[in-house]
């Protein structure tokens, strides 16, 4: 599978990452497609962008994990972006960061706990619906192509208490989509152009007020 992980241009951007979690992204990568052929876990058309579409843009975000976080959760997981990736990144880094997934779906959650096994990962997969859980307990939270922004902020305002970043991704749109949720929120928060595309921003933010009318 991953063992013998050749210096290709597939992995020239994960230069900074040991062999191990080279090796443990290629054989996630492999199961990925296997899995693929059957489940619609990701586009097909991009299957050969994965380091980069999916992986690089996903371990983007390693940094704004603090060491001493105990709890970090993926809304919707999917396919395992961003929470699997960050959690190969994190056993690099012997991290103790639990990696909490949810994902409703049970053939998508199924895949993640079969990655999350072969590659001895810290991660508890949750095969729910995010919106039905009483609380989310974690320190941080991550989503990627998740819900709307304004949902996602209204999830954590309801169900989280003591979150200490909500780390987003967003598209194209995603300046704009700040702009109309800060007319409804008081939002403190730090933005960064994503490594990946011009056209996106990784969103890191620490507080969350919904505005009085």
């Amino acid at each position: 599978m991953g063992d013998n992980v050749e210096n290709t241009t597939k992995y020239s951007n994960f230069s900074h990452f040991s062999r191990e979690t080279i090796n443990n992204l290629a054989i996630y990568e492999e199961l990925l497609l296997e899995t693929n052929k059957k489940l619609n876990l990701i586009a097909r058309s991009t299957e050969k962008t994965i380091w980069n579409r999916h992986f690089l843009d996903s371990i983007q975000i390693i940094d704004f994990i603090d060491k001493k976080c105990t709890i970090c959760a993926d809304l919707g997981s999917g396919a395992g972006f961003p929470g699997l990736v960050l959690a190969i990144a994190a056993k690099e880094r012997k991290m103790m960061t639990k990696f909490v997934l949810y994902e409703k779906s049970k053939k998508k959650s199924n895949f993640l706990n079969v990655v999350s096994k072969k590659l001895n990962l810290n991660t508890k997969i949750i095969s729910e619906n995010i919106f039905n859980q009483k609380k989310i307990e974690a320190d941080i939270i991550v989503a990627r192509a998740f819900k709307p922004i304004d949902k996602i902020l209204q999830l954590i305002h309801e169900k989280s208490e003591n979150f200490k970043n909500l780390l987003l991704f967003l598209g194209k749109n995603g300046k704009q989509t700040l702009i109309d949720a800060s007319k409804v929120w008081e939002l403190e928060y730090k933005e960064e152009k994503s490594i990946t595309s011009d056209d996106s921003l990784i969103v890191n933010i620490k507080k969350i007020k919904k505005k009085i009318d």
